[in-house]
């Protein structure tokens, strides 16, 4: 299991770094509708979602994962003010540094200053939700 794990994780780490997602640069280019937008990461995301529809609809219907393990799928679908909230968190993040955590780790990886700060505060506001959000004992 943790062969393969690997194997996916540096798949997947390869395909950001040749579609440019691991390029800080090349993401806030994107993200800059009103400058000099760089419009290339469209193809990315739109096949990103469209393999990610039909995969969650595959899996769906499956009961175990294709090695055999429990398959657990989010449940929640309910939009309500924590979701809101962390996406625009998430996005805020993502416009000043352009990294996302996926992206980042890579450009850890890589070596990337940047992306070593990035990690650092992503892990330190993991860290506060979970202080914030533990429940409270009488």
């Amino acid at each position: 299991m943790i062969i393969i794990s690997f194997v996916a994780g540096l798949i997947f780490g390869i395909g950001l770094i040749i579609s440019g997602m691991a390029d800080p640069a090349k993401v806030l280019a994107f993200l800059d509708l009103a400058g000099l937008w760089n419009p290339s990461l469209i193809f990315v995301m739109a096949g990103a979602i469209g393999i990610g529809f039909f995969a969650f609809l595959w899996a769906k219907s499956r009961k175990t994962t294709l090695l055999g393990g429990e398959m657990k799928l989010p449940s929640a679908t309910k939009i309500d003010r924590r979701l809101i909230i962390g996406a625009v968190m998430f996005g805020i993040g993502w416009g000043i540094a352009g990294f996302c955590p996926g992206p980042a780790l890579v450009g850890l990886g890589m070596g990337l200053p940047k992306a070593l700060i990035f990690v650092a505060a992503m892990l330190a506001g993991m860290a506060l939700y979970e202080l914030l959000d533990r429940p409270r004992g009488g």
